[in-house]
């Protein structure tokens, strides 16, 4: 199968005054296309980090990063940009929508930046499918914490993107809830055939996907394929 994602040799440091911390220590391993593959380790093992270079939002300090045949490193900022916005989609733990926006325009926004036609029909189905089809028309305030997440959802698969990044996607939701929003990734996820890669500390999550590495104090520890085919 080929490969949507290739890290090679990555390192990442931050600097905290006078003090350099490094957070990734050479950090290689590939994705394949359509697969679905999790990065779990305990708080502060560098999984934040290696997610928001992975997606281009932050620059490697040495090593490679190839996203969708392309080298990021090779890419300005505005390239870069463009690249997510055509084949990426993200979840996030916060859900980061728009509250001044209802349920149907956070779903539909980047569809109109990038002037797809029927935007609007594509945001309803999407949104039907994750069963908000009658809160089409309430702002985030109105909305608990899993229907949040749900529109959130329906905004990351609204660019029928290559590959998705999804940031601890359960981390502010109670059990039951968080279960019925990963079903309905999952289930999004293999329609569309996404490649799907979830940052998580839950392991069983992480046993869901077909892959897991593992990440403790900035090094992978293990990398291995799971039961799940």
């Amino acid at each position: 199968m080929p490969k949507i994602l290739k890290i090679h040799e990555l390192e990442k440091s931050y600097s905290s005054g006078s003090k350099k911390l490094k957070v990734l220590h050479s950090i290689s391993f590939e994705v394949e296309e359509g697969a679905t593959f999790s990065i779990v380790g305990p708080s502060g093992s560098g999984k934040t980090t290696l997610l928001g270079l992975c997606a281009g939002l932050d620059k490697q300090d040495s090593g490679t990063i190839e996203l969708c045949g392309q080298n990021l490193g090779e890419l300005n900022e505005d390239e870069r940009a463009q690249l997510r916005n055509r084949e990426v989609g993200f979840i996030f733990q916060n859900f980061q929508l728009l509250p001044t926006l209802t349920a149907l325009e956070n779903v539909i926004v980047p569809l109109e930046l990038q002037g797809v036609k029927n935007a609007t029909k594509t945001g309803k189905d999407l949104l039907e499918k994750v069963g908000l089809g009658d809160r089409f028309h309430h702002y985030p305030s109105q909305l608990s914490g899993g229907e949040q997440q749900r529109v959130a959802l329906a905004r990351a698969f609204s660019n029928s993107p290559k590959i998705l990044f999804a940031d601890e996607p359960t981390g502010n939701l109670d059990e039951e809830t968080g279960e019925k929003v990963i079903q309905l990734l999952f289930e999004l996820n293999k329609e569309a055939g996404t490649t799907l890669v979830i940052i998580s500390h839950d392991l069983e999550l992480a046993n869901k996907t077909q892959h897991i590495l593992r990440l403790k104090g900035g090094k992978i520890i293990s990398n291995e394929p799971t039961l799940v085919q």
